[in-house]
Order: structure tokens, then C-alpha cells, then sequence
């Protein structure tokens, strides 16, 4: 009956005349490094080629969809989220490989999987938050909601965006403070700087003003700006005058706006308000409140 438990090997030993604990142990020093070394192989070499496919399939996908255009933004995500995809289908297929060299080495499975599974079902109860943290990360990446470089709002937290891990995402506020928050904690994403931003200027000037020679002065001034060489490649469309947005008790406010390159929005519009100001003074368009100073002064 032993011999049953064994393959054609075992079975050539002993018909040599070996006794039956020599034929095991040739049996087991032969053949089992053989299988072992013979498993590993086909699962480094499985895991590459699935790794590889899984890797084209995501950034044939990304290239081909009508909503991702092809950006240099668009080819990175894809290269990001590819490599992800690589990693985890290259672990699971390794993963399959050690579990059949440990049942060639004899090692029963069963209880090995029943605790593995107990273990897994604790740690998900007590780290509910970290997998909810990493499954969050794993989707703001692949849909590309922002990446490095990016000013976002998430929640109370505004800021560029300096780092995107499975886990966390770290915000640096204009002031400098760095904001650590957790990808499970985002509820909602503003981007002011996906694909294009827009520079809003709101010009305040005193009820008595001529809004007519503002808005030209306005609209003049901003259009010299348009056509500088040196914000050429900030400005991407002529700037439009929206024309009075609101009237209150200090005074006419003029709206006026620029679309511009990805984060581009807050110099453009330093520059604006500055030049719009002086031309303003120049065509002796006055700001509210600004009058005669108080006798005595």
C-alpha cells in the first residue's frame, strides 16, 4: 500500500533492491526539489506574462476611451494605475505558487487557510478604516479625480496637492501648512486645475461711475495683457466681461474672467488686478469711498 502513495520512482528504487526508507528519501531529496523549483518557475514566469497583460489591457483602455483624451496627464494615470494592476495580479499568481510548494512539502493547507482566513477577518474589523482608506486611494487613482500638482479642496482643506498614496493624500495650503487627510475621509473633490482654470477678477468702482468706460477700460487692459508674450502660454482664450455682477451699498462690482492653463488662474489674475488698477487711476475711474478727506486732515 505504501508504494500507492508514491509515483514511478519510488516503485524503480525498490525494484533496485532499495529498502522502502531509502527509496522515500531518494524519492523526496529528487523529486520534490524538482517539483518545488519546477513550480516556482512557471509562477514567476506566469505572473510576468499576466502582469504584462493585465498592464496593456488598462492602457489600451485608457487610450481608447472617448472621455480620457490622450494628454500626457491621461498617459501617466494610465501608467500609474498599470503598474498597480501589475503588482497585485504578479502577488496573487506568486501567492498560488507558495501555497503549492508548501502542499509538496507536506505541509496540510486546510488549517493553514482556515487561520489565514481568521486572521484576515480580524484585521478587517480592526482595520476597517485602513481598507476603506487604500479601496478609496485605489479609485481616486484610477479615475484620475487629481494628481500631484493639483489645487483641490477636500472638505475644509484647500491646497496643492504634493503626494497620492493608497492611504492618504497631503495638501500644502498656501499659508504652508501641510494637511495629511486620510482618502476614506473625501466625501467630494473640487479640482481648480483639471484640463483648465479660469482667473476671476471683480473689479469694485463707485455707484457714480460711467460703467460703460470702465468695462472698455477694463476689457482694453485685459486684452494687452492677452497678447504679452510673456503670458502667451497662460492665457488660453481672449478674456470676456461679464459685465456688472453686482450693486450694492459700496459700490458697482464688474466681473471679468480668463480662461487659462492648469494652475495658471492666480498669477494671471495678480497680473490683471495690477494693470487693471493703474488703468483705472489713469482714466480717473474712482473706487467706492474714495472722496474728499474729512476736514481737519
Amino acid at each position: 500500500m505504501a508504494a500507492d502513495n508514491h509515483g514511478y520512482l519510488y516503485d524503480l528504487l525498490i525494484k533496485l533492491g532499495l529498502s522502502d526508507f531509502a527509496a522515500r528519501t531518494l524519492e523526496f531529496l529528487l523529486v520534490k526539489p524538482l517539483k518545488i523549483v519546477l513550480i516556482m518557475a512557471v509562477a514567476l514566469i506566469v505572473g510576468r506574462l499576466a502582469a504584462r497583460a493585465a498592464r496593456r489591457f488598462i492602457r489600451t483602455g485608457y487610450h481608447r476611451s472617448p472621455m480620457r483624451p490622450a494628454t500626457p496627464r491621461a498617459t501617466q494615470r494610465a501608467d500609474t494605475v498599470s503598474e498597480v494592476a501589475a503588482s497585485v495580479v504578479r502577488g496573487l499568481v506568486l501567492a498560488v505558487g507558495v501555497l503549492m510548494v508548501l502542499d509538496q512539502l507536506g505541509v496540510n493547507l486546510a488549517p493553514l487557510i482556515a487561520g489565514a482566513g481568521i486572521v484576515g477577518l480580524a484585521l478587517g474589523f480592526g482595520a476597517q478604516s485602513l481598507v476603506k482608506d487604500v479601496i478609496t486611494g485605489l479609485f481616486l487613482i484610477m479615475e484620475d479625480q487629481y494628481g500631484v500638482g493639483d489645487v483641490i479642496t477636500l472638505g475644509e482643506s484647500t491646497g496643492t496637492v504634493e503626494d497620492v498614496t493608497l492611504r492618504v493624500t497631503r495638501l500644502r495650503a498656501t499659508d504652508g501648512t501641510v494637511w495629511f487627510v486620510p482618502n476614506g475621509e473625501i466625501k467630494r473633490v473640487g479640482n481648480s486645475s483639471m484640463e483648465w482654470s479660469r482667473a476671476v477678477i471683480d473689479v469694485i468702482v463707485a455707484h457714480e461711475t460711467d460703467v460703460e468706460k470702465a468695462a472698455t477700460a477694463i476689457l482694453d487692459e485685459a486684452n494687452a495683457v492677452a497678447g504679452d508674450a510673456a503670458w502667451k502660454d497662460s492665457i488660453l482664450e481672449a478674456p470676456e466681461l461679464w459685465g456688472v455682477q453686482a450693486m450694492d451699498k459700496d459700490g458697482l462690482t464688474i466681473r471679468l474672467v480668463v480662461k487659462t492653463a492648469p494652475r495658471e488662474q492666480y498669477p494671471v489674475a495678480r497680473a490683471l488686478r495690477g494693470r487693471i488698477t493703474q488703468r483705472l487711476q489713469r482714466e480717473g475711474v474712482r473706487a467706492p469711498n474714495v472722496g474728499a478727506a474729512p476736514a481737519g486732515q
